[in-house]
């Protein structure tokens, strides 16, 4: 198991259920994960508080989810060197596209990487992945679950060529 840890950081307890899964994708890579509800806009000394000693506290990596004006991942991203990836989350009215606006349109100096509206899973696969650049058994659990997701692929082709086979053997489709 990798010796650093991934924070996941959202603005509103209410980006939980995007949020966890973060941590479903960590847990899968055996990696260790904490999570804080904190807000750039309504406790911004919590927020610094947390982004100032991520280092310190044993992070590698660091998730921030958002929604709305989505400004935490930017705001978080503005104090630390870590690499930190944005969850834009989907909110009425616009479903996430604000937030998406919001987290990618970084200034020069300070990136948030940034992965698809509520792609809480996806961030969680991207945080292994950066901890994996000097983790070798992370790296070949990486590689495993790659090859499980080209195998998934190969079996679902399979059945589907089965049905094809079986519809031109009883002749269904065909036009008359």
């Amino acid at each position: 198991m990798t010796e650093k840890k991934v924070g996941i950081i959202m603005g509103s307890d209410s980006d939980l259920p995007i949020m966890e899964k973060c941590a479903d994708a960590l847990d899968q890579f055996g990696i260790e994960w904490e999570m804080i509800v904190s807000s750039a806009h309504r406790h911004p000394e919590k927020t610094a508080k947390f982004a100032r000693g991520a280092a310190e506290s044993g992070f590698g990596v660091i998730v921030a989810g958002a929604g709305g004006a989505a400004h935490l991942p930017g705001v978080v991203a503005s104090m630390t060197v870590l690499p930190v990836i944005g969850v834009p989350v989907a909110i009425e009215p616009l479903q996430g596209v604000d937030s998406l606006h919001s987290i990618v349109q970084m200034p020069q100096g300070i990136p948030v990487a940034t992965v698809t509206i509520n792609g809480a899973y996806n961030a969680g696969l991207l945080a292994a992945q950066i901890l994996a650049a000097s983790d070798l058994e992370l790296q070949q659990k990486l590689s495993n679950y790659r090859d499980s997701l080209a195998a998934k692929v190969e079996e679902k082709d399979s059945k589907l060529q089965e049905k094809i086979k079986q519809r031109k053997q009883t002749g269904a489709g065909e036009t008359k």
